[in-house]
């Protein structure tokens, strides 16, 4: 089966689950159906013979129940078969006899349904495979969970989506078992990558009866993402699952990396936003400098006009009006019985702020979230007035490894937050401008990436490496545009980093560092043996240990 396929398969079930829409329009109805079905297996229990009616009455009000939409409302229709069966003596005791072995009689799944198929009946509209397999699983649909509806068209399309080999023909008790041990699979996967549901067969076969051979990926899907951002999704999904936990993470490492893009983009993608004005209402960037202030970040008095003269007004600052907007979400949805859309506030340079200051009292709401934990902010008019964190606010900090005020980050904040590394030499960023290239700019790939693992390995300082970012231009690269963003960009801040060292910043011309790479790799001696290590055999610099 295909690994992933099989989990983006998965994650698309879970968003309907997420959303309501299986146990809406598939778990209820078939709940009910499973009420009627107990009845008729209890009937039969009781029953002496085939003679007593209280069996197949039940079983036919099972069949023709309004809410069947499995053998009944569909493109197969198993009501008049069973009234045929019913009508002669002969059939009925035969009908008897088989629902004793489909219901009561201990063996293999196969072979209870490979039975029944077998003692059933003859019948002119119960020959096929989808005309005896559909409704002989449909019977067995009562023992709640265990097993499920032979979805026909929809199964087939599943199996191969996601590469699971086809049925074996004509024996169907293989069929069924061949069905179930597929849903066994998407359990079982379900449970190993965290997901909540599917829990039993019936789950999974309603995931595969909706979805059938296409998951449908909608814009709030890592994956897509992931491809966008030439990011592992299993990247994407770590970061889902650490903002789940804590609601805060901070992206820390080097200009360039793509923390804030990152950021932004994941936001989006997380909160499923289509438009830009849904965007701009669910996810808000704001930007950490050192005259920032807890007035500004979370509620202080502002100057107003007043008549002639200059009077103060009390000012919510973009923390406290995204969490009252998440508030009201949160509220309404749980009136609607409905999952809340989520909200972003997007933290750039969070360490540029002093950060005690601006956060004041929320250290302690961003670890205690929820109305159980209030406060009284520290410029509420109000007394009986308290702000809670609602669990649906989600926090994405970024942070230069660079910048030296990181040391100002203390305890109490670390431990409110899960770090996220974003570095050049370091996965998943190692390969970013490698695979970036490769897409945009095929022919530079070489040179590019090998004169900025020159210049990383020159600075010496990974903390300060060069981001992959700084090339990444929307509309390609090229010579000319590489030099100048060497020479406009990437010097500049080289020349910083070098302030109070021994290195000098000509060392860093992008020609000379080419020279160098030519020179090493000219340098490299001829690897003596069987010639495996490639065309040349060489070595380059840049690559060693890789």
């Amino acid at each position: 089966m295909d690994q992933a396929k099989l989990d983006q398969y998965l994650r698309a079930g879970q968003r309907l689950f997420d959303d309501g829409t299986i146990d809406k329009w598939e778990m209820e109805y078939k709940d009910r159906l499973i009420g009627a079905l107990e009845e008729a297996r209890r009937g039969l229990r009781v029953a002496t013979d085939a003679s007593d009616s209280e069996w197949s009455r039940l079983l036919e009000e099972a069949v023709r129940h309004k809410d069947n939409n499995i053998t009944e409302r569909r493109w197969r229709q198993f009501a008049p078969v069973l009234k045929d069966w019913l009508s002669s003596d002969s059939d009925r005791a035969a009908v008897f006899e088989a629902l004793r072995v489909l219901w009561m009689d201990e063996m293999s799944d196969g072979d209870r349904v490979r039975k029944f198929v077998e003692t059933a009946p003859k019948h002119d509209k119960f020959r096929t495979p989808a005309e005896q397999l559909v409704p002989t699983a449909f019977m067995l649909m009562d023992r709640a969970g265990e097993y499920a509806p032979f979805g026909w068209n929809n199964l087939l399309a599943a199996y191969d989506y996601l590469s699971w080999p086809a049925h074996p023909p004509a024996d169907r008790g293989k069929m069924y078992e061949h069905e179930l041990e597929f849903l066994d699979q998407l359990v079982a996967r379900a449970k190993a990558i965290g997901h909540k549901r599917p829990r039993n067969r019936l789950e999974a076969q309603s995931v595969v009866w909706w979805l059938g051979g296409d998951p449908k990926p909608d814009p709030s899907d890592l994956d897509v993402l992931a491809k966008d951002l030439l990011l592992p999704s299993e990247f994407l999904h770590e970061i889902e699952d650490l903002l789940e936990d804590k609601r805060q993470v901070i992206f820390q490492g080097p200009p360039g990396t793509g923390k804030t893009f990152v950021a932004r983009e994941l936001a989006e993608c997380l909160a499923n936003v289509e438009e830009r004005a849904e965007a701009e209402e669910r996810v808000q960037i704001v930007q950490f400098h050192p005259s920032y202030a807890y007035e500004d970040f979370v509620q202080g008095f502002r100057p107003k006009q007043v008549g002639d003269g200059v009077g103060f007004n009390l000012t919510s600052g973009p923390l406290v009006q995204l969490a009252d907007k998440a508030r009201a979400e949160a509220d309404r949805a749980r009136e609607a019985n409905e999952e809340p859309a989520k909200f972003f506030l997007i933290i750039d340079e969070i360490n540029r702020g002093n950060l005690a200051k601006v956060f004041g009292e929320l250290y302690f709401l961003l670890e205690y979230r929820g109305k159980d934990n209030k406060m009284r902010l520290q410029y509420s008019e109000d007394a009986d007035a308290k702000f809670w964190m609602p669990e649906n606010l989600y926090i994405i900090g970024t942070m230069n490894t660079a910048d030296r005020s990181i040391a100002l980050l203390d305890a109490a904040l670390r431990r409110r937050f899960h770090f996220v590394e974003f570095h050049p030499e370091r996965w998943p960023i190692k390969d970013l401008l490698k695979d970036w290239l490769a897409a945009k700019a095929p022919a530079m790939v070489d040179d590019v990436v090998k004169v900025v693992d020159l210049a990383n390995k020159k600075l010496g300082n990974k903390e300060a490496a060069i981001g992959p970012s700084y090339f990444m231009k929307k509309d390609g690269l090229d010579e000319e545009k590489l030099k100048q963003v060497w020479k406009y960009n990437v010097l500049p801040y080289i020349e910083e980093q070098l302030y109070g060292g021994t290195l000098k910043i000509e060392d860093f011309e992008i020609d000379k560092l080419r020279d160098e790479v030519k020179r090493a790799s000219n340098e490299s001696p001829q690897t003596e043996g069987d010639g495996e290590q490639g065309d040349s055999g060489e070595t380059t610099a840049g690559n060693e240990g890789n």
